[in-house]
């Protein structure tokens, strides 16, 4: 009997998929996670116990669109190892297939979910689990969340590439709807992620929130204006807009940074 971990950062998509697999007999338990990180951390726990132990997982049932890493890049970071889980990915999209078996996924669903495609999926894993030899303790090393094994940069994705660019490289971001565009010297790319996120994310890494709509590295700022009682930055050839309930904050970060 399988057990698995199902992955899906939208929770209505997560309780479906979750329901399915646990109506499943050959399913022993099925737990979910809603990022990459939860993820990560939670197949750590399962390697690190080993396949008998009580955190022991089979399988993953892996959506591809997520904020921060996707589910391709917690793929990639999964085929590193050994013994990492089988993958079967879920998704609402159809382009990806290539690259999801080209990550040696077991199956590929599609969004809705359907119960007897689902069932499919399972049986192609049971297949698959019951056909590979017994590991040994060794071949379970740990996994390492993106926060310490990618703390430094941030995925995006282009043209259906998912690259990594160094966060030291992004000037400001920019809040549009639940995306946030990244602007660097070279260009910008858009993340799915809320800017309030990678405010809490980046706060340690110098980044300030100057307006609702603008999240700025404090050491690009090049000028800082006041003209007619509104405030502005100016970030390489941009000039942005500061919010009165963040204008003294900001002065008071600039003059202490001036100072040091």
């Amino acid at each position: 009997m399988l057990r698995a971990l199902a992955v899906d950062d939208e929770r209505p998509a997560l309780e479906e998929l979750l329901y399915l697999l646990r109506a499943d007999p050959r399913v022993r338990s099925a737990e979910g996670a809603t990022d990459a990180t939860e993820t990560l951390r939670r197949i750590n726990r399962a390697l690190d116990a080993g396949p008998d132990g009580d955190d022991a997982i089979d399988v993953v049932f892996l959506d591809i669109h997520m904020a921060g890493l996707t589910g391709l890049d917690v793929a990639r970071l999964l085929a590193g190892f050994a013994r990492p889980p089988l993958i079967v990915f879920v998704t609402a999209h159809e382009g990806f297939a290539v690259q999801a078996f080209d990550l040696k996924a077991v199956d590929y669903v599609l969004k809705p979910v359907r119960r007897e495609r689902l069932a499919e999926a399972v049986r192609r894993v049971c297949d698959q689990v019951e056909s590979i030899p017994a590991p040994t303790a060794a071949a379970f090393p740990p996994v390492v969340p993106p926060q310490t094994a990618a703390a430094d940069q941030i995925a995006v994705e282009l043209g259906g590439v998912t690259r990594f660019i160094p966060i030291d490289d992004i000037a400001y971001a920019e809040a549009q709807g639940d995306y946030a565009r990244l602007h660097t010297h070279a260009g910008s790319h858009l993340v799915r992620i809320p800017l309030s996120t990678l405010e809490e994310r980046w706060a340690a890494r110098g980044f300030v929130r100057i307006h609702r709509r603008h999240l700025v590295a404090l050491g690009r700022i090049d000028e800082l204006r006041l003209d007619a009682g509104a405030t502005t930055v100016r970030v390489g050839d941009a000039e942005l807009a500061v919010s009165r309930r963040h204008a003294r904050e900001l002065r008071d970060l600039l003059m202490r940074r001036a100072r040091g």
